[in-house]
């Protein structure tokens, strides 16, 4: 998502918005980009995982369409708490951690399922 008013000629990074929260593209929050220039910040991809992936948490069965690869999947799928339309699915959320760890190792990371009991806490 882009800013309001944006020159599509002239995006700066600060003109890219996550679709999650709302919040700008910095240099020390990484971003990835979905099809039609959709984004999910680093900060709202740890929150999708930490509810997906390590606490397996399930709420398919509604409809609705990954904001990342436009697709209706029948699969567990993160709901952004801000913006109600904003949906990311388990795929997306596996293949976005993947490209963030793959980028940049060492400042961006997961927390392990062995975690699980202090994210509960």
């Amino acid at each position: 998502m882009f800013k309001d008013g944006v020159n599509p000629e002239e995006i700066a990074m600060s003109d890219v918005l996550c679709d999650f929260c709302g919040g700008e593209w910095k240099e020390e929050v990484p971003m990835i980009e979905g099809h039609r220039g959709s984004c999910i910040c680093g900060k709202c991809l740890k929150m999708a995982w930490n509810q997906i992936v390590v606490n397996r948490m399930d709420d398919s069965g509604s409809e609705w369409t990954c904001k990342m690869c436009l697709e209706q999947r029948d699969e567990p799928f993160y709901q952004s708490p801000v913006h109600e339309d904003a949906h990311i699915c388990r795929r997306c959320i596996r293949m976005g951690a993947h490209a963030l760890r793959t980028e940049d190792p060492d400042s961006w990371d997961l927390p392990e399922r062995s975690q699980r009991n202090q994210i509960d806490s």
